[in-house]
């Protein structure tokens, strides 16, 4: 595939970035990518790009936004894609936003991706698909805006089909690189939709957006763009793996594209999640005073009617509530764990079927186990200060940011080996220790024999203050920051753009594990 004819700045010009994403933190929020697109753009920004944003105007944008002002009118796209406009205002962060309205599309309750019922709403490819085109238009030389990309960042299916339009499209275009945040989620549709979606007829080809019989935007996305990146080391390698909860069926084409497949950790937002600062807290703390931990566990068991008991560990899980996540595991553990003893808060929601067990478990230890059927966002603060230690035993995990909160928040985890979290939590052992990386706790196969082991070495640790403060604050010392990852991503999109861009040197502080990483050249 031949590299795209990026428009390059003169010298005198920051390197322009469109971020296209279908979430958007704190108003669209839906897993990670949220996260990821409210943090990102600003740390791009502070390393001298010129980066702006790319989302639908959904209601609670526009209610947030009311200033916004009209700075494109765009006629239908082609296919059955609708006429729409495109807003500009400024995030909080001062990242530039351009919201694209569209209230026949966008205009409407609730979940971006889901209905009332919980089913897909009808429409998501046209939904998604006019995201994706106007992310194209953006790129490509009929770009209605003064200010024109050089690279566009698509970020899963949603926006993944700009890459496919830019590569049918044979003038000078911006760049493309797609970022898989989780590659379950491929977006896959009827074939008729070829043309309503503005593709031309050649696409529909095993080189292009079939798939199976179907039309994937992801697949479109992977074979087209020109760097492809997933959100952590480990991931990109198991996505290339044939298995079902990794390759997800793509791992062919990934293996195919692996010389322009990399992984880039996450980073998380260090002030938001800061527990020295944090209001959510009952008593700020620090890695160098650790006491306030200890008013913190006792707010959250006095919060969730817990018994007010130091004695005993407090496990804290927030998380969907799915397979994917490991959480079923957890249920059959339920009289083991309040045997050890120890105490478990949960929040979160997600399978019916789990909802409910992890409800019978509060019902049947009471004082023990809470459980808050939920999201609320200050509580997610208490869990991670509160909690000694924190459950993540998820069967993949692309990236994960719990476990980062928690290690900032001198919470150690227990987590499986798999995605993120085997780059981010090294297992604790006699050599961890000595050499300070040791940080958690890891386990290696996805079953509660093998959950309930590492939560009784981490219990046994937690018995030994003296080893677990170690633990705690060899993960309070790492860079959870933005500022690594933005630099890495500024790299790719510099070799994108044809520009020589050296990586900068390895910060200390981070994780070993990421230290491992070998971006593909």
């Amino acid at each position: 595939m031949a590299r795209a004819k990026a428009t390059k700045a003169s010298s005198d010009d920051a390197l322009r970035v469109l971020f296209a994403t279908s979430e958007l933190a704190p108003w669209v929020k839906t897993g990670g990518l949220g996260d990821v697109a409210a943090a990102l753009p600003p740390a791009l920004r502070a390393a001298g790009l010129d980066v702006r944003l790319l989302v639908p105007a959904y209601p609670s944008l526009r209610r947030a936004f009311t200033g916004a002002s009209v700075i494109a009118e765009l006629p239908s796209l082609g296919g059955e894609l609708p006429a729409a406009r495109l807003f500009a205002a400024d995030t909080p962060t001062g990242v530039p936003l351009l919201l694209l309205d569209c209230p026949s599309l966008y205009d409407r309750p609730g979940n971006p991706y889901l209905n009332g019922d919980g089913h897909d709403w009808p429409d998501n490819a046209l939904r998604f698909g006019l995201l994706s085109r106007v992310a194209a238009l953006l790129g490509s030389a009929d770009c209605p805006l003064a200010w024109q990309p050089q690279v566009i960042h698509c970020n899963d299916w949603q926006t993944a089909l700009a890459a496919s339009h830019l590569h049918y499209d044979d003038r000078p275009r911006a760049a493309t690189l797609l970022t898989i945040h989780n590659l379950a989620f491929q977006g896959i549709f009827g074939a008729h939709l070829l043309g309503a979606l503005g593709l031309p007829s050649r696409a529909w080809a095993m080189e292009g957006v079939e798939y199976h019989g179907y039309l994937s935007f992801l697949k479109g996305g992977l074979q087209h763009a020109d760097w492809i990146n997933t959100v952590s080391p480990c991931y990109a390698r198991e996505i290339q793996t044939q298995t079902p909860e990794a390759g997800m069926g793509l791992d062919g084409l990934l293996r195919w594209r692996s010389a322009r497949l990399s992984g880039i950790l996450n980073g998380i937002d260090t002030a938001c999640w800061n527990p020295a600062g944090d209001p959510h807290l009952a008593t700020p703390y620090a890695m160098d005073a650790l006491d306030g931990k200890a008013d913190n566990k006792r707010a959250l068991q006095q919060r969730q009617g817990l018994a007010e008991r130091s004695d005993l560990p407090l496990l804290g899980v927030v998380s969907r509530l799915t397979e994917q996540k490991g959480l079923d595991l957890l249920p059959p553990l339920a009289a083991a764990i309040a045997a050890l003893p120890a105490q478990l808060v949960v929040l979160g929601s997600g399978e019916h079927r789990l909802e409910a067990a992890f409800r019978a478990m509060a019902e049947r230890h009471p004082g023990q186990f809470a459980v808050s059927i939920d999201y609320d966002e200050a509580l997610a603060h208490q869990i991670e200060a509160g909690a000694d230690i924190f459950l993540m035993p998820s069967r993949f995990e692309p990236c994960g940011l719990n476990q980062m909160y928690s290690l900032r928040y001198g919470t150690p985890p227990v987590v499986r080996r798999t995605g993120g979290l085997a780059d981010t939590v090294i297992d604790c052992n006699p050599a961890t220790l000595a050499d300070g990386s040791a940080n958690g706790f890891v386990f290696e196969h996805a079953t509660a024999e093998a959950l309930f082991a590492a939560l009784q070495h981490a219990v046994a640790t937690w018995q030994r203050p003296a080893d677990w403060q170690r633990l705690q604050r060899n993960g309070m010392a790492r860079d959870w920051s933005w500022n690594d990852p933005a630099q890495r991503y500024t790299e790719i999109y510099f070799r994108l753009c044809g520009v020589a861009q050296p990586l900068p040197a390895q910060k200390p502080g981070r994780s070993p594990a990421r230290r491992r990483e070998k971006t593909a050249k």
